[in-house]
């Protein structure tokens, strides 16, 4: 199981800085590999998978040295490969295991302690995928991502945190109306990228 390889773009000891977690330090594994491609997105370099990008299992884990149990399988798109084998060893270790997801891919792993889905109007989340999230992060780019917004929690049929998060480029026009619609739809909570205004890796 150990010689089981994944294609890793990074993995890095930080704080999360996004959503229902942050400030919480974490060990984030990001994983290449991702076939939704949003023209906004903040890592297209994990997009592309090449042959020396494949690291064992072993590896993966023997470079974890931290003093936080939380450890953050992100993207690219994590669910595009089967991580029963990794997660099963990291709980068998002792960590809490988050995934964010896009939800385009089905969730079965039952080992997970906290999913959460961040959908994309090109290729939106498996229903299914909403009856075990804890978490669902709508990127807001214009005014028309308000709706998607709605129409995405509206799948949701269990105790759920909402979240509104400003695209990073637009940030100073988009979130004036993200909190003015936050305060009209109190269900909705805002996230900030906490780690890119204080400069954290």
């Amino acid at each position: 199981m150990n010689e089981i390889k994944f294609p890793i773009q990074e993995c890095f000891y930080s704080i999360q800085g996004e959503g229902y977690f942050f400030g919480t330090p974490s060990y984030f594994i990001r994983f290449k590999g991702c076939h939704i491609r949003c023209n906004w997105c903040d890592t297209k370099q994990s997009w592309n998978i090449h042959n020396d990008d494949f690291i064992s299992i072993k590896k993966i884990i023997s470079n974890i040295n931290i003093n936080s149990k939380i450890i953050i399988l992100t993207g690219g798109e994590p669910m595009m490969w089967n991580l029963f084998p990794l997660i099963k060893i990291l709980k068998k270790q002792g960590y809490r295991i988050h995934i964010e997801t896009s939800g385009f891919y089905p969730i079965n792993n039952i080992y997970i302690d906290w999913i959460t889905i961040s959908p994309k109007k090109n290729k939106v989340p498996l229903k299914k995928n909403y009856e075990k999230i804890n978490e669902l992060k709508i990127i807001i780019s214009n005014e028309t991502d308000f709706l998607f917004a709605e129409e995405q929690a509206s799948y949701i049929k269990k105790k759920c945190v909402l979240f509104l998060q400003p695209e990073w480029n637009n940030k100073k026009k988009i979130t004036p109306k993200i909190i003015h619609y936050i305060k009209n739809n109190p269900k909705w909570r805002i996230s900030l990228q906490i780690h890119k205004i204080l400069n954290i890796n």
